[in-house]
């Protein structure tokens, strides 16, 4: 079956936007964006300025280092903008993305439905039975059970604070869940 996927939400773990406006953790770079829309809308157009987004330059090689135990790829609303903007800031190569921009995928559905978080079913259809660990900060109590409800492979919820973003315990853990299944399956 492959490496299990790892799928990365931009906002939150990646780019800490909860923080203070006038406090960027540090570590982190500020980069203005002027990210398109599903509906080839630029940000500019709607919101005047350049959308301010903190990355970490280090994130880049901690996720290439994980790139060998997962195929990583992006479960982002920035779909294939994250290709185009975020990935290169990071030194990452263009990753597969689940395509929240399809017609029948549209994130402006309700942000919960009986507590499940609207990514939650997309990612478990995306995933197709495939091991998956889902990085994001608005997973919530229901989502597991629901992935657990739904999807006959492994997974790892892992929420990460969208004020603090990733930090190293969370590599340390990816790599810890990531090497569990190996085991698992050489056990097996």
């Amino acid at each position: 079956m492959g490496k299990p996927l790892l799928l990365l939400d931009v906002d939150g773990p990646l780019n800490p936007y909860a923080e203070k406006p006038h406090r960027r953790p540090e570590g982190y770079s500020t980069y203005r964006m002027d990210p398109v829309d599903q509906h080839g809308i630029k940000w500019t157009t709607t919101y005047r300025k350049p959308l301010r987004v903190w990355l970490k330059p280090s994130h880049g090689p901690d996720l290439l280092a994980l790139a060998d135990r997962f195929t990583l790829a992006w479960a982002t609303t920035w779909g294939p903008e994250a290709n185009r903007l975020i990935g290169p800031e990071l030194g990452l190569p263009e990753l597969e993305y689940v395509d929240f921009w399809a017609k029948d995928k549209n994130p402006g559905r309700p942000e919960r439905t009986n507590g499940v978080y609207w990514k939650t079913p997309l990612l478990v259809e995306y995933a197709a039975g495939r091991p998956f660990a889902w990085v994001d900060d608005e997973i919530a109590d229901r989502d597991p059970e629901y992935v657990a409800a739904h999807h006959h492979g492994d997974a790892l919820l892992h929420h990460v604070s969208p004020r603090l973003g990733l930090l190293e315990h969370d590599f340390a853990t990816l790599a810890a869940w990531a090497d569990s299944l190996k085991e698992k399956k050489s056990e097996a």
